[in-house]
Order: C-alpha cells, then sequence, then structure tokens
C-alpha cells in the first residue's frame, strides 16, 4: 500500500454508490479509495487512473475493476475507448502520495538527499532540475509567487541563477543549501515546502491537468452523478471550489435571462468536509485535506 487513504470513510459516502454503477478513481495510488469502492459494487464496474508506473504495481486483481496507467487528464479518451460513458460517479485524490514522498530517488521530499526529479510519470522528459537550471530568472520568480505563494520569490530566483552559474543544482539538498538565507527563521519547514510545492506544481502541470480533468469529468457524468475532489493546498482547492460554484475557473457565476445561475454541478457540502483529529493522529498527511462534492444538475 502507498499510503492510508485519506477520509475513505467520507469518500465513499459522497460518491453514493449504487452496486451496479461504473465508477472511477482518477488517482488509484495504493488502491485504497478504489478498494472501498469495489466493496459497494455488484454487478458494477470501476475505471482507475495513475500516471505513475509504481502506483501501476499495485494493481487490485478484480475483474470489475480496469487501471489505466495515465494522467487523468485524459479521463473523457480513455472512458470513451472503453466504450463506459457516461459514469455514476468520479473521485479524485490529489496531491503526493506517501509512498512518493518516502522514496528519496523521486525527489518530492524536503527530509531526504535525492535526486531533483519530482516527475510523478517518469516518461516525462521534464524534471525539477531541468527546470531549476534552465528556466530565466523572470520565469523562476513567476513559478516561486504563483505556485509557492512565496512573497520572496525575486530572492529565491537570484540565489537559485547564481549557484548553478557556479554548479548544476542537482539534488534537493544542494537546493535547501542555497536556499537557507531565503527562509524565515523558525518556519524552514513550510518555507521549502512551498519551494517544493512550486517546482512539482510546474513539473507535473498538476493545475492545468485538475482544470481539464474537472471539464471532462463533468462531460462524462451522467445526470445525478457525483464528482469527489481531495485537494490539499490552497491553490488546488480554489480551482475546485470555483468550478463547483460556477462552472469556470473565474468564479464568476453565469445566469439565464430569467436570473437563474447556468451552472453543470450543484455543490452538496457549502463547508469542506476535513479529517478529525483521530485520522489525523494515524496519518499526519491528512492534516490539509480539504473534500468537495458535486452532483452533475
Amino acid at each position: 500500500m502507498f499510503h492510508n487513504s485519506v477520509l475513505l470513510e467520507e469518500t465513499i459516502e459522497a460518491l453514493a454508490i449504487k452496486p451496479d454503477g461504473i465508477y472511477v478513481d482518477a488517482t488509484f495510488g495504493g488502491g485504497g479509495h478504489s478498494r472501498g469502492i469495489l466493496d459497494k459494487l455488484k454487478g458494477g464496474k470501476l475505471f482507475a487512473f495513475d500516471q505513475d508506473e509504481d502506483a501501476i504495481k499495485n494493481k487490485i486483481e478484480d475483474d470489475r475493476l480496469t487501471l489505466i496507467h495515465n494522467n487523468f487528464r485524459y479521463l473523457r479518451n480513455f472512458l470513451k475507448l472503453y466504450k463506459t460513458v457516461p459514469v455514476d460517479g468520479i473521485l479524485a485524490d490529489l496531491g503526493i502520495s506517501s509512498y512518493q514522498i518516502d522514496h528519496p530517488e523521486r525527489g518530492f521530499s524536503t527530509r531526504f538527499e535525492g535526486a531533483l526529479d519530482m516527475r510523478m510519470n517518469r516518461d516525462k522528459k521534464v524534471s525539477a532540475m531541468e527546470i531549476v537550471n534552465s528556466y530565466t530568472e523572470e520565469r523562476l520568480v513567476k513559478l516561486f509567487r504563483e505556485y509557492g505563494e512565496l512573497r520572496n520569490a525575486t530572492k529565491i530566483a537570484r540565489l537559485i541563477v547564481s549557484a548553478r552559474k557556479i554548479s548544476p543544482v542537482s539534488t534537493t539538498m544542494e537546493l535547501k543549501e542555497t536556499l537557507t538565507q531565503a527562509a524565515e527563521r523558525g518556519k524552514e519547514n513550510k518555507f521549502f515546502a512551498q519551494v517544493f510545492q512550486a517546482l512539482r506544481i510546474e513539473v507535473n502541470q498538476e493545475l492545468d491537468s485538475l482544470k481539464d480533468f474537472l471539464i471532462q469529468a463533468t462531460d462524462v457524468l451522467r445526470q445525478g452523478g457525483r464528482l469527489v475532489v481531495i485537494s490539499y493546498h490552497s491553490l488546488e482547492d480554489k480551482i475546485v471550489k470555483d468550478y463547483f460554484r460556477s462552472g469556470n475557473f473565474d468564479g464568476t457565476l453565469q445566469k439565464d435571462f430569467y436570473g437563474n445561475p447556468i451552472v453543470p454541478l450543484l455543490a452538496i457540502n457549502r463547508k469542506t468536509i476535513v479529517p478529525d483529529e483521530k485520522e489525523i493522529e494515524i496519518n499526519k498527511r491528512a492534516r490539509s485535506a480539504r473534500l468537495r462534492i458535486a452532483e452533475k444538475v
């Protein structure tokens, strides 16, 4: 198993699973959510996606499951390929797994020495090392400001550009050493988490992929079908919140001639569902999780 599945019971309840329905786990990972869905199915089918080849190794031997080794931004194409549109429910548990964090060679962790990789799909050419060593200073500033929400993005970019003139910044610890003087004393862990988050989002084009996924998920859902998304930081959550509320990504609500909102989805929970203290104690990764539910109207 990759990790303890976050908000497992809440997720299964949110999907309102019909035993003979067709469901999608867009982020298979260790398979925990998929197992929860399969436990509720009798005659139904589950299609699961993951772009990480290590996750594919966790395949559950079950005839009802079809596991697709690809990014969830290609959801619609694959479901049409399998002639399985529309579906009754879709789940996406965003972010990275504990497995990915705990394997230093993947480069996701701020705690371990490892190559600056951060590719969820290791067939992709561009890694964090390429970005750190080839992006212009201006481009790095934009990246750390937008994806890391770092106010001192200019200083971060200058330190990187200065360091790489001497030798390439190629490991996680080299990057941390390069940026030590930019970290606020006492808040180093948060700072480096934001730096790594920004690079990871850029490497994997996570926010663009999420937007593609949400649009396609709405398209392939059956009327009355549920879309359930767990996000882990404010950038993801804002995209999901705005889309559930307005059907677009700028949060502007469109209305018809009579003033009725034109939206493809109805948000089921106005207030996000979060893990309780017991779950957080067992699984620290769950601490920042936010679950939102929408239904196709």
